[in-house]
């Protein structure tokens, strides 16, 4: 059997949606001929904590787990915030000194004091314990940095797989870079993207995106899906309420406003759908969200909660009548496609979702039939839509979106995994 190391920061118990790509990848690769092997820190910041997602870690997979100083007690001594207060994605993009200092002294992210204590460990471990491949997965795109010095050091095959874009993702406007760090970061994908031996990425934009840095031969796309061990409970009964669900991060530029504007005046003026109504957010939800959710009067409607195993979240999305998926507001959002939206698929709960028409996810749920996409502003759209779904709901309950998801299984996907390998290696 091939052997590869897969170098990435989020591994359990690390929670959240970080971890589950190369988690699931993992879990199916010795069906196609791969052993994995993990590199991963013993003690990352971590948004939250599951448990139980050590469980799908296959027998006998070895997790390598080495130390990681980061520069977050920095960030903690200047605002004040304790240990574990700090959530990846929450930092303040409107700008101080902290941010200052985590974009222009940290590159090309807080994770990269890492880079050079792993590349001394991984070329000595390497010697002695030989693989196939590498595989780096970012971001953090720090874990590519340490991939590209190991596997061109030791000559080593090198996949380097992007989750999200590095200079195209939309938080790179807000970070406050200097006019020469921003080149330092165009120069540093630029060598990444160039010298690994096969680029792999989640969504067509992407892969056009990185082609074009690539300058020659496609990127190939694996998108996120879903594992069907993860939905094989017996589905449970529906909410008795008109529930909208959403899970996971949710942050500023997600805020689905329209939304909250067409449920205010609905509840207003119709006592009935009022006393059906709840709202439900699982996860870290950005304090703008939560304001605009209690200005539309919603937050008698409002359920929260701030977060909850893997298996317990897919019980609760089963459940749900709808399910809430918010892409983002930035024209950068057009080639994200989450791994929660093929988690919702696999639900079967018909989406309600928000972001640029005509973008991956847009285009993903229309071919799958899982639900409808509206652009930020549309009202009209959205409130004819809730309105047919709630007269199904009146009628015994929102029926399932049974579309077609089965070219989206985490083992399908997999074997396309395992291909490429297969190739590089020859």
């Amino acid at each position: 059997m091939k052997r590869v190391l897969i170098i990435t920061y989020y591994w359990p118990p690390s929670g959240g949606s970080g971890v589950q790509r190369w988690l699931k990848f993992t879990k199916y690769l010795r069906d196609f001929g791969w052993e994995p092997i993990i590199y991963t820190p013993a003690n990352p910041e971590m948004m939250a904590v599951d448990n139980s997602l050590s469980s799908e870690i296959p027998e006998g997979v070895q997790v390598i787990r080495r130390d990681i100083l980061e520069p977050y007690s920095i960030y903690r001594a200047l605002t004040g915030k304790k240990k574990g207060d700090i959530k990846p994605g929450f930092i303040n993009t409107g700008g101080g000194l902290s941010l200052f200092i985590r974009s222009n002294l940290f590159i090309p992210d807080p994770k990269c004091l890492w880079i050079a204590p792993s590349r001394r460990f991984l070329k000595r471990w390497l010697r002695e314990n030989p693989v196939d491949a590498i595989v780096s997965t970012g971001p953090p795109h720090s874990m590519h940095l340490i991939a590209k010095g190991v596997a061109k050091s030791l000559n080593i095959p090198w996949l380097a797989d992007f989750r999200d874009p590095w200079t195209k993702m939309f938080t790179f406007k807000y970070m406050k870079y200097s006019a020469p760090v921003k080149a330092l970061h165009t120069l540093l994908e630029r060598g990444v993207v160039k010298g690994a031996d096969v680029v792999l990425t989640v969504t067509n934009t992407i892969a056009g995106e990185l082609e074009s840095v690539r300058g020659g031969g496609a990127v190939p796309v694996i998108t996120n899906g879903f594992d069907p061990a993860d939905f094989q409970q017996k589905a449970p009964s529906l909410d008795k309420e008109f529930s909208i669900t959403y899970t996971g991060l949710f942050v500023k530029s997600q805020n689905p406003e329209v939304l909250w504007r067409v449920l205010s005046k609905w509840a207003k003026h119709d006592p009935g759908f009022a006393s059906a109504l709840k709202i439900r957010l699982v996860g870290h939800t950005d304090g703008t969200i939560l304001k605009s959710i209690e200005e539309a009067g919603l937050d008698p409607y409002l359920e929260r909660i701030d977060y909850m195993s893997h298996d317990k979240v897919t019980e609760l999305q089963m459940a749900s009548q709808l399910l809430l998926l918010s892409g983002g507001m930035e024209p950068e959002s057009r080639g994200i496609l989450t791994g929660k939206f093929f988690e919702y698929l696999a639900a079967r709960r018909p989406i309600l979702g928000f972001g640029p028409k005509g973008g991956d996810m847009d285009i993903a749920l229309g071919e799958s039939e899982g639900g409808a996409m509206f652009d930020y502003d549309d009202e009209r759209g959205c409130r004819r839509w809730l309105e047919d779904r709630y007269a199904e709901y009146l009628a015994g309950g929102v029926p399932p979106a049974d579309g077609n998801i089965d070219i989206y299984s985490r083992r399908e996907l997999t074997k396309r995994l395992a291909l490429l390998l297969d190739e590089i290696v020859r």
